[in-house]
C-alpha cells in the first residue's frame, strides 16, 4: 500500500480534490435550483445532463488523448470544468446550468480517463489491486468531504460555487508536476451490444436499471432534499449517507460474492436496496429514518454495479473482459441519462416521495429480473474474482479493474497447479 502511494500520491491527491469538487456542485445545483425557483422537472434536466455529457465524453476522450496527449487533454478540460463551475451563479437559467452540466459531464469523462491511465501506468502488477482499491477510496471519500464544504457559507451567495472552482483549479498542480512520463495510451474496442446481451442478459438489464438507480443518488438527491424542505445541513448529510454506506458494505459484498451464487446475491442486494426506498417513502418524515434509507440504498445499489460486470465475467474468456467492459459502461450511461428524467417527472406527480418510489421501482425490477434469470439456466462453475468498482468511473477503470481479476484468476489457478 505504501509503495503505490510514493508512486501515485499526486495522482491520487488531484483526484481526490476533483471528487470533492464534483461531489460539492451536485448537491449545490440541486439546493440553489430550489432557490431559483427551477421547477423539479427543470432540475431534472438539469442534471441528467452531467450523465449524457459524461456518456459523449467516454467515447471522445481516447481520441483526443492520442491527438493531443494527456497532459493537454487534462489541463484544458479541467479548466473547462472550473470555469463552468464559477459561471453558474452569473447565469441562474436553467438552460444555461444544462449546458454547464453536459459540459462538465464531457470534461469529468475526459479528465477520468486521462487520469486512469496515468495511474494504471505508475502501477505495477504486484499493485494494480491496491492502487485501483485506494483510487475508489479517494472517489468516495472525495465526494463525502464535499458535503461537509457545503455548510460552510450561504448557498444563495458565490462562495460555494467559487470553492470547487478553486479545488478543481489546485487539482491540476500535484497531478501535472509529479507524474512523468506520460504513459503510452490503448484501448480495447468494446463488445457490440448484442454480444453482451447474448451472454448476460442479466448483467445488461442491471446495469441499466442501476443506471437509473445511481443517477437518482448523484444527480437528484439533494433535488429531493430541498423539495421535501430538508436544511442545507440535512441535505448534505443525506447526501454523504448514500457513499458512507458504499464505503461500508461493498468489500463485505464483494466477499460474499465469491462464495455464492451471484444471482441470488444480486437478488438478495437489490430487494435490500428497493426495501431501503420504501422507507424513505413512507417514513422519509424522521430524518434518522431517512439516513437508514440513504444507508440500505447506497449501501447496496453502488456495489451491484462491480457485482453485474463481475457475474458478466463469469461467462467470458479474459480475452473478451476488457472489451466488455466499455460496452456495460456504455450500458449503465444510458439509464444514467434517463434517470433524473424520470425521478424528476414522477416527484412533479406525487411530490417528493417520488424520488424514492424511482428507486424502490427500478429496484424491485432488477431483483425479479434476477429471480427470473435463476429459473433460465445453472449458475456457472468457475467464478472471477470480484473486484470493486464505483460507478460513475470511465471506462478505463473498468478495464483496469478486468485486468486486476485476470491476474488475479491466473495466480490462483497457478498456485493450484504449484500445490
Amino acid at each position: 500500500m505504501f509503495s503505490v502511494l510514493s508512486s501515485a500520491w499526486a495522482l491520487l491527491l488531484g483526484m481526490m480534490l476533483l471528487q470533492v469538487g464534483n461531489g460539492m456542485q451536485g448537491t449545490l445545483l440541486g439546493v440553489r435550483g430550489q432557490l431559483e425557483g427551477f421547477s423539479t422537472l427543470e432540475m431534472s434536466l438539469v442534471m441528467s445532463g452531467y450523465f449524457l455529457g459524461f456518456l459523449f465524453g467516454s467515447r471522445m476522450a481516447p481520441e483526443m488523448i492520442r491527438r493531443v496527449g494527456h497532459v493537454r487533454v487534462f489541463a484544458a478540460l479541467a479548466s473547462m470544468i472550473s470555469a463552468v463551475m464559477i459561471l453558474y451563479p452569473a447565469f441562474a437559467n436553467p438552460w444555461a446550468w444544462g449546458v454547464g452540466r453536459v459540459l462538465i459531464g464531457f470534461c469529468f469523462s475526459g479528465v477520468y480517463v486521462t487520469a486512469e491511465s496515468w495511474l494504471n501506468n505508475a502501477a505495477t502488477n504486484d499493485n494494480r489491486g491496491k492502487a485501483l482499491s485506494l483510487y475508489m477510496i479517494v472517489q468516495m471519500v472525495g465526494i463525502v468531504s464535499a458535503q461537509a464544504l457545503m455548510l460552510t457559507a450561504d448557498p444563495g451567495g458565490f462562495v460555494l460555487f467559487i470553492i470547487p472552482s478553486v479545488l478543481i483549479s489546485l487539482s491540476f498542480a500535484p497531478i501535472l508536476l509529479s507524474i512523468s512520463p506520460t504513459p503510452a495510451f490503448d484501448t480495447t474496442k468494446p463488445m457490440t451490444l448484442r454480444e453482451i446481451m447474448k451472454i448476460s442478459p442479466l448483467g445488461c438489464v442491471g446495469m441499466f436499471l442501476l443506471g437509473g438507480v445511481f443517477a437518482a443518488q448523484f444527480g437528484m438527491a439533494a433535488v429531493y432534499g430541498a423539495e421535501a424542505g430538508l436544511t442545507v445541513g440535512q441535505i448534505s448529510t443525506f447526501v454523504a449517507t448514500f457513499y458512507v454506506g458504499a464505503m461500508l458494505v461493498q468489500y463485505p459484498l464483494g466477499w460474499l460474492s465469491d462464495r455464492m451464487d451471484r444471482r441470488l446475491l444480486i437478488l438478495i442486494a437489490s430487494a435490500i436496496a428497493a426495501l431501503g426506498a420504501v422507507i424513505g417513502m413512507a417514513l422519509g418524515g424522521v430524518f434518522w429514518l431517512l439516513l437508514v434509507a440513504a444507508f440500505l440504498v447506497g449501501g447496496m445499489s453502488n456495489p451491484l454495479y462491480s457485482l453485474l460486470i463481475a457475474y458478466t465475467n463469469d461467462f467470458l474468456g479474459s480475452d473478451d473482459m476488457a472489451a466488455a467492459a466499455g460496452g456495460m459502461v456504455f450500458i449503465n450511461g444510458l439509464g444514467a441519462v434517463f434517470g433524473p428524467i424520470i425521478t424528476g417527472w414522477i416527484m412533479g406527480v406525487v411530490g417528493p416521495s417520488g424520488y424514492f418510489l424511482h428507486i424502490a421501482t427500478l429496484c424491485t425490477m432488477m431483483a425479479a429480473y434476477a429471480a427470473y434469470r435463476m429459473t433460465q439456466r445453472a449458475a456457472p462453475d468457475d467464478t472471477d474474482r470480484y473486484t470493486a468498482v464505483v460507478p460513475g468511473v470511465s471506462p478505463m477503470a473498468v478495464a483496469y479493474a478486468q485486468e486486476v481479476a485476470i491476474e488475479a484468476a491466473e495466480d490462483s489457478e497457478e498456485d493450484g497447479q504449484a500445490a
